[in-house]
């Protein structure tokens, strides 16, 4: 049997939805539900012109059926390609082929990062009636009984509305970690980005998935108050995030593209968007306040310190340094580094020192400017592309 024949013989089919946190990149894709319920943030471009719905379980158990099949093909093509029973090496050489099947290639994924997680799509799968999720649950430990993880994104007033039983069944049943969009704890930023939700509520969630036994991961959203609801942003977050102490919290900096509702107010002058430069320093001031045990992870490319990540509190001194270091640097270099990062040239500060690519990112900066552009507005531009 030839090698780049064989994503053709493996072809099956299943549902997937459009996106996953970047931590779940080799995690099997299991779609529990369609879009959003809320479907109103003005910072999300996703959605926006499609409507929620349930699937049903059977459709749910279709799907993780026919990932198992899919599985089971590549687990017997391990043998027959010459791979001796290896199910990695057979998943690389898949990924390594050409094919357009965007199933073949998750499960692909799923079995060459080691086959030991899930991730329930879309946008809010704990909105499902607990029987349901608890039944699907079940049938991913039936047909995948070496996953140790599934985790699922979840809306706060979700998770908040849904009993502190109901959350230990399904734990008991196999859901480990929620992914949750906290995005700022500040009330009256809340309601004009229209999250659908409040710091209290954010508070309790939070806290009941805390005692319920689930890992919890919080993503907080850096430059989401602009300028004029920077401080209490900041402030808020800090508190909520104290309160709620998460095993994780994550960074996703603001960045408005014309296919966000946030996009209309920058138009108009509304909405005054924060420099790079002021958020990293929400940022440090966010760190300086912050009273848990969580892991800081800044895990997305749109940010810019992404070497600003550790186990807090032991290394809060160490966090603030390496953005000291930065705040520290004349206004040019700061530049440098900006535009460096976005061009994938510098993945951390001391990626600077090196004079070939410091003096490439230099002629860039440059050649803009003697073009008559604005290299601020050049390096909005290429992180539109990240999003």
């Amino acid at each position: 049997m030839q090698r780049d024949t064989e994503a053709a013989r493996l072809t099956s089919e299943f549902e997937l939805g459009p996106i996953r946190p970047p931590s779940e990149a080799y995690s099997l894709l299991i779609r529990a539900t369609r879009n959003c319920p809320w479907n109103r943030c003005l910072f999300c471009h996703l959605y926006k012109d499609t409507r929620f719905s349930l699937r049903s379980v059977e459709e749910i158990e279709r799907d993780i059926d026919a990932a198992g099949e899919m599985r089971d093909k590549i687990v017997e093509a391990s043998h027959k390609l010459g791979y001796g029973g290896n199910v990695q090496l057979a998943a690389a050489s898949l990924l390594s082929q050409s094919f357009s099947d965007i199933c073949l290639r998750n499960v692909a994924l799923f079995l060459y990062g080691g086959g030991e997680s899930v991730f329930l799509q879309d946008s809010n799968t704990l909105i499902m009636r607990t029987p349901d999720l608890v039944r699907i649950l079940e049938r991913l430990s039936k047909v995948f009984p070496h996953i140790s993880r599934v985790t699922t994104y979840s809306r706060s007033h979700t998770a908040a509305h849904k009993t502190l039983e109901e959350l230990k069944q399904i734990r008991k049943a196999g859901l480990v970690r929620i992914h949750m969009g906290l995005e700022t704890g500040y009330d009256p930023l809340l309601e004009y980005m229209q999250k659908g939700t409040t710091s209290e509520q954010q508070i309790a969630a939070g806290q009941k998935l805390n005692e319920a036994g689930f890992s919890l991961c919080e993503y907080v959203m850096p430059g989401l108050g602009g300028k004029a609801m920077a401080e209490g942003h900041v402030r808020e977050t800090t508190r909520v995030l104290n309160a709620v102490n998460p095993e994780f919290i994550r960074l996703r900096s603001l960045q408005v593209s014309p296919t966000m509702p946030l996009w209309a107010h920058v138009q108009d002058g509304s909405f005054q968007l924060q420099s790079e430069d002021d958020v990293v320093r929400e940022i440090r001031d966010m760190i300086e306040g912050l009273e848990v045990t969580s892991e800081f992870k800044s895990d997305h490319i749109i940010n810019l310190l992404m070497e600003v990540e550790g186990k807090l509190p032991q290394d809060k001194d160490r966090l603030l340094s390496i953005i000291r270091q930065y705040l520290d640097m004349p206004d040019e270099e700061r530049l440098n580094f900006q535009l460096g990062r976005r061009m994938g040239l510098y993945e951390t500060l001391s990626d600077m020192q090196e004079t070939g690519r410091h003096d490439r990112v230099q002629e860039s900066i440059r050649r803009i400017r003697e073009r008559g552009d604005d290299v601020d507005e050049v390096i909005r531009r290429i992180k539109d592309r990240f999003i």
